[in-house]
């Protein structure tokens, strides 16, 4: 296909414009995924260079489909986790816990979790869930 212009014949595509827009689409989407950190700008406060001899590590207490229960990566009865729980908490007061159960888990087993740390009055609990994706 030739097209004729001031009695001229172009037999060839000039691509120099597409590559123009490519190149600005490439740059815009560099810009755009690396601006979209989300969250709240806050002013964070300044923490000693000093490192800390006591911080608590978190007790995480998993509960599997089948509704076995671990504590970190051991596997637990009930009685155990409570025992194991009362050792770490006359340890460290504020000991902080973990819960992560598996959504198809009964119930039942995430209450009498809940109920030993309940018992054990440990203030610090955390439920871990999945964010919901849109």
């Amino acid at each position: 296909m030739s097209i004729e212009i001031d009695d001229k014949i172009y037999d060839d595509i000039n691509v120099t414009p597409m590559l123009d827009v490519a190149y600005v689409l490439l740059i815009v989407f560099i810009i755009m995924t690396t601006a979209t950190v989300q969250g709240i700008t806050v002013n964070l406060p300044k923490a000693s260079s000093t490192p800390s001899l006591s911080k608590p590590k978190t007790k995480a207490v998993s509960i599997t489909p089948d509704g076995t229960i671990y504590l970190d990566t051991y596997p637990v009865s009930l009685q155990e986790l409570e025992t194991r729980l009362a050792q770490f908490k006359a340890a460290v007061p504020d000991l902080p816990v973990v819960v992560k159960a598996d959504a198809s888990v009964q119930y039942q087993k995430v209450i009498e979790v809940l109920d030993i740390v309940t018992r054990l009055e440990i203030s610090q609990l955390g439920l871990v869930t999945q964010k919901l994706v849109k």
